[in-house]
């Protein structure tokens, strides 16, 4: 059974920093592309970033030189760094691994407050 657990969510100023993680099992997160979406109220899912099997990035433009996605491998872990946190940030952020499947999390709540 494939599991994506995300943690390090929560309440943060306008500002600030958290660093999420997502925990996989069940795969190996070095055979697939893994990313990050979010979710905020009333606004459908939309992609942050991604990071693929061989490390090349892509950021959605409204995180771009705010955000930071790596991959442990050994760990089986991926983190997403969030710097300089926007109220607009607020949304569940959603894990993703993706490649001949895809897996999604079950989300972590993160509020920036103004």
């Amino acid at each position: 059974q494939v599991q994506l657990v995300e943690t390090g969510g929560g309440l943060v100023q306008a500002g600030g920093s958290l660093r999420l993680s997502c925990a996989a099992s069940g795969i190996r997160i070095s055979d697939y592309h893994m990313g990050w979406y979010r979710q905020a109220p009333g606004k459908s899912r939309e992609f942050v970033t991604v990071i693929t099997t061989g490390r090349s990035t892509r950021y959605a433009d409204s995180v771009k030189g705010r955000f930071t996605i790596s991959r442990d491998n050994a760990k089986n872990t991926v983190y997403l760094e969030m710097g300089s946190l926007e109220p607009e940030d607020t949304a569940v952020y959603y894990c993703n691994a993706k490649w001949l499947s895809q897996y999604w999390g079950q989300g972590t709540q993160v509020t920036v407050s103004s």
